[in-house]
C-alpha cells in the first residue's frame, strides 16, 4: 500500500473513532485542547502560510466531533493559538502545550486530541515528520504512549 493510501487511511480511522465518542467530548477541557493541537500541527513546521490557515479552519468547521462546539469559538480559540505560534514558535509552543495538556485528566479526550493532530495532518495526503513530531510530543503531555497512534 502507498505512503499516501496509508496516511489516508489512517486519518479516516481516526475520524470514524472520533465519531463514535462524539456525545462524551463535549468538555471546555476537549474543546480548548484540540484546538490548540490543530494549531500545533499547522504551524509545525514553524510558519503557516494563509492557505494552510483556510483549510485546517474548514476541516476544523467541518469536523462532526466538533460540531458539539460554536463555529465562532473554534476559530477564535484556534487563531490565537496560531498567534502565538507564529509571534514567537519557542514560547508560543509551551504555551500551547500547556492547551494541550488540559485534556490530560480524562484519557478519552486526550486519545481524542491526538486523533484530531493525525486527522488534521493527514488531511491533505501527507503526515509529515514535523507534524509526527509535534502529535509525538503531545502525546507525552497526555502521558499517552506515541506506539498506540503508530507515531
Amino acid at each position: 500500500m502507498a505512503l499516501w493510501d496509508r496516511v489516508k487511511e489512517s486519518a479516516s480511522m481516526m475520524q470514524t473513532q472520533l465519531t463514535a465518542k462524539k456525545n462524551d467530548l463535549k468538555s471546555g477541557a476537549f474543546r480548548d485542547a484540540s484546538m490548540a493541537m490543530c494549531a500545533l500541527v499547522a504551524a509545525a513546521d514553524g510558519t503557516i502560510d494563509p492557505s494552510e490557515r483556510q483549510r485546517v479552519a474548514q476541516l476544523i468547521a467541518s469536523n462532526e466531533v466538533l460540531q458539539n462546539f460554536p463555529a465562532d469559538d473554534l476559530q477564535r480559540r484556534f487563531d490565537d493559538s496560531l498567534t502565538k505560534l507564529t509571534t514567537d514558535f519557542a514560547l508560543g509552543k509551551v504555551s500551547v502545550m500547556q492547551e494541550v495538556a488540559k485534556a490530560k485528566k480524562k484519557p478519552a479526550e486526550a486519545r481524542a486530541v491526538i486523533q484530531i493532530g493525525i486527522v488534521i495532518g493527514g488531511a491533505d495526503g501527507d503526515f509529515d515528520k514535523t507534524e509526527q513530531a509535534v502529535v509525538r510530543e503531545a502525546c507525552y503531555i497526555l502521558e499517552l504512549p506515541p506506539r498506540e497512534f503508530d507515531l
